[in-house]
């Protein structure tokens, strides 16, 4: 599960035996996670977050979504 960013609590990741998805980033805090496609910056899937802190970890997101995109295609080719 390699890393990619660090932002205060938050812990922004990829899981490695994904390659055949969208790209898309996994989002944890805690015990809390959440992952977001970065195309639409849907959210695919939430557990622990809560309603007003989804708006928040998306823009974190979108903020970063140019890097995040180079090291998905970095890491899957």
């Amino acid at each position: 599960m390699p890393t990619v960013l660090r932002i205060g609590a938050f812990r922004f990741y990829f899981y490695s035996h994904e390659p055949n998805e969208p790209p898309h980033v996994h989002i944890d805090r805690s015990e809390a996670t959440i992952k977001v496609w970065l195309d639409t910056l849907g959210v695919a899937k939430s557990r622990g977050f809560r309603a007003h802190e989804i708006g928040g970890i998306v823009a974190m997101v979108e903020e970063q979504r140019t890097a995040f995109l180079e090291a998905w295609h970095e890491y899957f080719g």
